[in-house]
């Protein structure tokens, strides 16, 4: 296992939910933490989970679309420890809607977060990792970037996007002795389904031809939420283990649920999944009628 002791990590934001856990794990260990976010007045949460955890962070305000935000983090990192050995992408959030009740600005916003802003933050971090000659970025990504659901394309499209782009970047950037890591994890109860839930614009438009599915979807999001019994603070135990490992595996399904959707989906023949997906979908979804050439409705 490589040693610890000195390592500077980088994590984006920790305001809330995953960020939140890793920023206040890391921080009770042998690790020089920066914790960043958008709005540093939503602080409290993660000091207060810090003192409990008898930690310590550094602050930083980062906002992952202003690049100049960014620019002035790294160079605070540098000024402060001269390196930096981890970078933890996780600043993202979720939308639900159909597609047609998506604004294009709604597509556009959710990809400039959860998409562009990884770049833009592991654009200015790169510099620093290759002058050390070894670093880690761990990206996180979700089950959504493998596969994808009804009433979801725009969390999916980012997701998809980041998987794509992370493996691009596994590769090009080995020869520097910086490893990439994407981490895969299915629905936690986190804030993202709480305060930080996002719809779409016209997800509550009764006028809408999928008003009637979007609200059964999320009557069954939100019981299935209620339910679930997964821990957050495993995502930050991954994390943990990731950043001790000398090779760290490339990509990270940490819930049985969400593996066996991996597998499913990587070894069937996609008629085959998509037709059992439907099934699980829209269980009990009432759908509208189509008309079919005999004239009649199915």
């Amino acid at each position: 296992m490589t040693q610890t002791h000195s390592k500077v990590i980088l994590v984006t934001g920790c305001s809330s939910g995953f960020g939140l856990h890793i920023a206040a794990r890391l921080s009770s260990g042998p690790f020089h933490v920066v914790a960043s976010m958008r709005d540093l007045e939503k602080k409290n949460n993660l000091l207060g989970e810090v003192e409990l955890r008898k930690g310590k962070v550094e602050l930083v305000q980062l906002d992952v679309t202003n690049r100049a935000s960014i620019r002035e983090a790294i160079l605070k990192i540098r000024a402060m420890y001269g390196r930096l050995d981890v970078l933890i992408n996780n600043a993202g959030y979720g939308i639900g809607g159909f597609f047609e009740d998506l604004g294009q600005e709604e597509i556009h916003a959710i990809m400039e977060t959860n998409f562009f802003g990884v770049q833009n933050v592991t654009r200015e971090a790169l510099p620093l990792m290759r002058e050390q000659g070894k670093g880690l970025i761990i990206n996180m990504s979700s089950i959504s970037g493998l596969s994808a659901l009804p009433c979801f394309g725009a969390y999916n499209a980012s997701k998809w996007a980041l998987e794509g782009f992370s493996e691009s970047l596994f590769y090009e950037l080995l020869p520097f002795g910086i490893h990439v890591c994407l981490i895969e994890p299915g629905a936690y109860k986190t804030k993202i389904f709480y305060e930080n839930r996002k719809y779409a614009k016209n997800f509550f438009n009764q006028a809408s031809p999928y008003y009637a599915i979007s609200q059964a979807f999320q009557k069954r999001t939100n019981d299935h939420i209620k339910t679930d019994e997964k821990d957050p603070e495993d995502i930050a135990a991954l994390v943990e283990d990731l950043i001790g490992d000398d090779h760290p595996p490339f990509r990270n399904i940490p819930d049985s649920s969400s593996r066996w959707l991996y597998r499913l989906k990587r070894f069937l023949p996609f008629s085959l999944f998509s037709w059992i997906l439907m099934k699980i979908a829209y269980l009990g979804v009432p759908l509208p009628s189509r008309g079919e050439p005999n004239g009649k409705n199915i």
